[in-house]
């Protein structure tokens, strides 16, 4: 057989779109998107303190914002915010903090102005740049653009050196290349410049461990770097984050995490994810979700409720064949999972509400909802209404989604199981 890699994910895409069924077990893996290396886990016997300008965390109030762009959004932001600055669960909201008065939405809600960054539930869509109509491989549906303007706040993709170049491939490059890494931050960096009072996150999964500094010059040449936001200390405890507020006045409205090998040392502006956020289960097959910290590894309770978290909330089936393994998005059971229901055992919002509730040893909302399919649901747009209900907002049902998108969009599922079904023909011949 010439072409495993292309004979699996056919089979995925028709099975991933199909009942389930019973899969062949076979013995060499592909590797899952969320790769484990438990030797590459940073940790820090003690803050580091930074002195640098640049990593300042406070503005001075008399800052004002100058658009980098032309912009046709004349509702100046206010350069003084009120409200006392002092941290409450996002279970809480702001209930204990004076009301706002900012006319300006932080990141689409007035009310987000003056809470700290760890302060909030953001939407994350997991594999953000994976965007290709009837593919298996595939865990969007719309691009960057159309997912920032939908709510989506943090993006999350994973990056591998193919040819020389980083690229965002899922698990290999021959399943599926969604272009360079420069390619993709130009188009954040786009965006960025047009809406000046959002505050996004950026994840970096590093598939194949390469040096940090091999990402500096995608980042300089898309633009992105003005942005980047360098913290004061490391590693950032929870209570150590800026307002919202403070990173729009200062205009570094973007923090670059990535997952292995970064060093804050020789590259200040990528920080390390898991020494400053924590992982619940990944890839994860059953419904279940349960909200346990997994990685990084023997992190305590103590050091756990000290810093961010993420809820890995994406549903996958595995696929085996002709001795091969995929992780491929459950999209059968898509709408229940990405549901706001707290009803439900695998609803979105039941996921919060079990990490929230009087039960959990968090007792707080996770940071981040890492979604597949942000746009399904029972309804479109429940993935945003749990993040809103988390921060105790009022989520406004706007016209989410895809309105704006340069991607394909959806295609009916039938069509989609017919050229998956014509392709793996096209395999088995070849």
């Amino acid at each position: 057989m010439r072409y495993p890699s292309l004979l699996l994910l056919c089979a995925a895409s028709v099975l991933a779109q199909s009942e389930p069924t019973t899969l062949l077990q076979g013995s060499r893996t592909i590797t899952s998107d969320r790769i484990t290396a438990s030797e590459s886990y940073q940790s820090y016997a003690s803050t580091q303190t930074i002195s640098s300008s640049a990593s300042s965390s406070s503005v001075n109030s008399s800052m004002s914002i100058i658009p980098a762009v032309n912009t046709t959004d004349t509702d100046p932001f206010p350069t003084r915010l009120t409200g006392t600055n002092v941290r409450n669960d996002t279970a809480t909201g702001t209930a204990t903090s004076a009301a706002p008065t900012n006319i300006r939405p932080c990141n689409g809600y007035v009310e987000y102005c003056d809470r700290s960054y760890s302060n909030i539930t953001y939407v994350a869509a997991h594999n953000s740049p994976f965007v290709q109509v009837n593919s298996a491989a595939a865990n969007q549906d719309f691009d960057i653009f159309s997912q920032l303007n939908d709510g989506i706040r943090m993006l999350q993709g994973q990056t591998h050196m193919y040819n020389g170049e980083l690229r965002y491939c899922h698990t290999s490059c021959d399943l599926l290349n969604a272009g360079t890494v420069e390619e993709y931050l130009t188009n954040a960096t786009k965006w960025l410049d047009k809406n000046l009072y959002d505050v996004i996150t950026i994840l970096i999964g590093n598939s194949d461990f390469v040096n940090v500094t091999d990402y500096v010059q995608p980042i300089i040449n898309s633009g992105i770097e003005k942005y980047l936001y360098e913290p004061p200390k490391i590693p950032m405890g929870l209570d150590d984050w800026p307002t919202i507020g403070n990173l729009i006045l200062s205009q570094k409205r973007v923090i670059l995490f990535m997952d292995y090998m970064a060093n804050q040392t020789q590259v200040p502006y990528m920080l390390d994810e898991f020494s400053q956020l924590w992982e619940t289960p990944f890839s994860p097959t059953s419904p279940e979700f349960p909200c346990t910290q997994q990685r990084p590894p023997d992190l305590s309770d103590k050091d756990a409720k000290g810093r961010m978290y993420m809820a890995n909330h994406n549903l996958n089936v595995n696929v085996s064949l002709a001795g091969l393994s995929l992780l491929v998005p459950n999209t059968i059971e898509i709408d229940a999972t990405n549901s706001n229901d707290t009803n439900s055992a695998q609803a979105l919002g039941t996921n919060v509400d079990n990490c929230t509730g009087e039960y959990s040893k968090w007792n707080r909302p996770p940071n981040f909802l890492l979604v597949d399919y942000y746009n399904r649901g029972t309804l479109n747009g429940t993935v945003f209404a749990a993040a809103a209900e988390a921060n105790n907002v009022t989520y406004r049902n706007q016209s989410c989604c895809g309105q704006n998108t340069n991607a394909a969009g959806k295609v009916a599922p039938g069509a989609g199981l017919a050229l998956a079904t014509v392709l793996c023909a096209a395999a088995l011949i070849i």
